[in-house]
């Protein structure tokens, strides 16, 4: 899409024409070190430096680097400690727990939110997943002192799982992968219908709306679990 410059200017433009009056944010996931400051600098609200894949000393010292950047841009900044499992944005995670000290030094550089391996992975979960768990994240909890912190993978977590991971301070959950599975189901079935054979049913903006419709009912399906609906201020 030619750039985060474009993407930002789609987003305001957008907010202004539909007169959105919700908070909006435009957040940056599992972003590099140069394009979470491209992005800053485009305008983006909110990014996410993923430095897990960095040594640990290296993770610090970049974080500070975006975290300072970012409070020019009044913007928010979440951070990342032990490599969430999976693939993600081209960042490939071996998966690891995540070390509670270190996520402590980590919630210490000004950061706003943390997202911390605790098992979760990115993609479809195996069927022999052992589960969050939720000894380490209640051991992060206890040394971040109240830090919003983030759950990746959030796609075929057991609804009881993500309830207790919300319990123990998690205010923010990613899921992509279901809501691409859920686009690409129902553009499947409008194609297998035989309705982009009818009249102008291959114009994109017709056969790519079932997809959309979809992705918007697995979000509010998960806005309902999390507990976020009339959240907004």
């Amino acid at each position: 899409m030619t750039g985060f410059k474009t993407v930002s200017a789609m987003v305001k433009a957008m907010v202004e024409a539909l007169n959105i009056t919700v908070p909006v944010a435009l957040h940056l996931d599992h972003g590099s070190y140069e394009g979470a400051k491209a992005a800053l600098e485009a305008g983006f609200t909110s990014v996410m430096f993923d430095g897990s894949h960095y040594p640990f000393e290296e993770n610090v010292e970049k974080t500070k680097e975006i975290v300072a950047l970012a409070k020019k841009y009044n913007a928010t900044v979440e951070a990342e400690v032990g490599a969430i499992g999976g693939e993600e944005d081209g960042v490939v995670g071996g998966g690891e727990f995540a070390d509670p000290e270190e996520c402590k030094t980590i919630a210490a550089l000004g950061i706003d939110m943390l997202a911390a391996g605790i098992g979760n992975i990115h993609g479809v979960y195996p069927a022999n997943w052992p589960g969050l768990n939720f000894d380490v994240l209640e051991q992060i909890k206890g040394k971040c002192e109240g830090m919003p912190l983030v759950l990746h993978g959030g796609t075929g977590i057991p609804e009881s799982m993500i309830k207790e991971a919300i319990s123990l301070g998690v205010c923010k959950i990613n899921v992509n992968t279901e809501c691409q599975l859920a686009f690409a189901k129902a553009t499947r079935e409008y194609i297998e219908a035989g309705k982009d054979q009818v009249k102008k049913g291959f114009d994109p903006r017709k056969l790519l709306a079932p997809g959309a419709e979809a992705i918007k009912q697995t979000v509010l399906q998960k806005m309902e679990i999390f507990g976020s609906i009339g959240k907004a201020e």
